[in-house]
């Protein structure tokens, strides 16, 4: 859609489209051989990515299957997660710290008694690179450690949030239903077999740098081919991760640019009409909603009409520390 007449620009998918289905954390990227099927009350979470000229936009989405409001566990896991994401907005702003976030969402999940899913990394990104130094881990544990960061203005952050009803620990189940990798830049080793050469090739060729989907490559030779690049570490895998069967898991992630006027929230939308069985009490959560993601300007001057679109953002404040039991869209911030 995104055309420059003057010079050709890179673009395309920068993450591509996973379909992940009830207890399924992540990463589900099937291919054209699989004939999952959804119904009715299913908990689908959809995650993608473009970019155009190496500049990232990341999205995902929770969406369930169902007539009228979610009401239940499955509500209590929605308003989590896009409480916990609403807060991590507010949070994500020049001279904040990264450990603030993670245990701020840990705090909201806790307050619908759910559990924010363990290895899930929200990254900062820049030109063409979808995860780069300054990292928010999503749950404190000795396993993962990230270095402490600040963020500063004019930086871009993929947020990510995962909630789960379950303990937050997702597994690796099967190998086999790992699609989505990355090339690792920094590896090289001489691949021995002709099928490992042959998509190796391809890879370099049309996904030098962004994570990829096997559905993408030659399905016949990729399947043999990706195990030996994986082994001698030269692709990075996205694994499949489940909760427990029964578990309800939502995913909320958007990308997030660090103005000198505030944070700009570009991707997400609305969730659908959810009442969740609680509602957060917590006077620090409350706080942090009531939080605007626009700075005041300083100085006086005179006042510009503003656009219909300032309006909106400015507004978002207050409609977000509004109770998540009232609906998403009246705690939606995107412009």
């Amino acid at each position: 859609m995104y055309k420059n007449s003057k010079k050709k620009i890179d673009k395309g998918v920068a993450f591509p489209t996973c379909v992940s289905v009830n207890n399924t954390v992540c990463h589900f990227s099937p291919l054209a051989s699989d004939e999952s099927v959804l119904a009715a009350n299913d908990i689908v979470k959809i995650d993608l990515g473009c970019h155009v000229d190496g500049f990232v936009a990341v999205v995902a989405h929770t969406h369930v299957l169902s007539e009228g409001p979610v009401t239940g566990r499955a509500a209590d896991v929605l308003a989590a997660a896009h409480t916990a994401a609403e807060v991590a907005l507010r949070l994500v702003r020049p001279g904040k710290k990264n450990k603030d976030v993670t245990e701020a969402i840990q705090k909201v999940a806790a307050a619908y008694d759910c559990k924010i899913a363990e290895g899930v990394l929200s990254h900062q990104m820049k030109q063409f690179v979808i995860d780069a130094n300054k990292v928010i881990l999503s749950v404190n544990n000795p396993e993962t450690r990230v270095d402490d960061a600040e963020f500063e203005e004019n930086e871009v952050y993929a947020i990510d949030i995962v909630t789960s009803t379950g303990d937050g620990k997702p597994r690796l189940l099967d190998e086999k239903q790992t699609t989505v990798y990355k090339r690792a830049v920094d590896k090289n080793y001489h691949l021995k077999m002709k099928a490992s050469r042959f998509i190796f090739s391809e890879i370099n060729t049309k996904f030098p740098i962004m994570p990829f989907t096997a559905r993408a490559l030659e399905e016949k030779r990729a399947r043999l081919g990706l195990v030996e690049c994986v082994n001698h570490e030269l692709l990075q895998p996205y694994p499949v991760l489940h909760e427990k069967p029964g578990d309800f898991v939502a995913h909320v992630k958007f990308t997030v640019l660090l103005m000198p006027n505030g944070s700009d929230k570009i991707t997400g939308l609305p969730l659908q009409e959810f009442q969740p069985s609680k509602v957060p009490e917590d006077p620090e959560i409350k706080a942090w909603l009531a939080l605007g993601t626009k700075s005041k300007k300083k100085g006086g001057g005179k006042k510009k009409k503003g656009k219909k679109g300032d309006a909106m953002i400015e507004d978002s404040a207050e409609t977000a520390a509004e109770p998540a039991a009232e609906g998403a869209e009246k705690m939606d911030t995107s412009s």
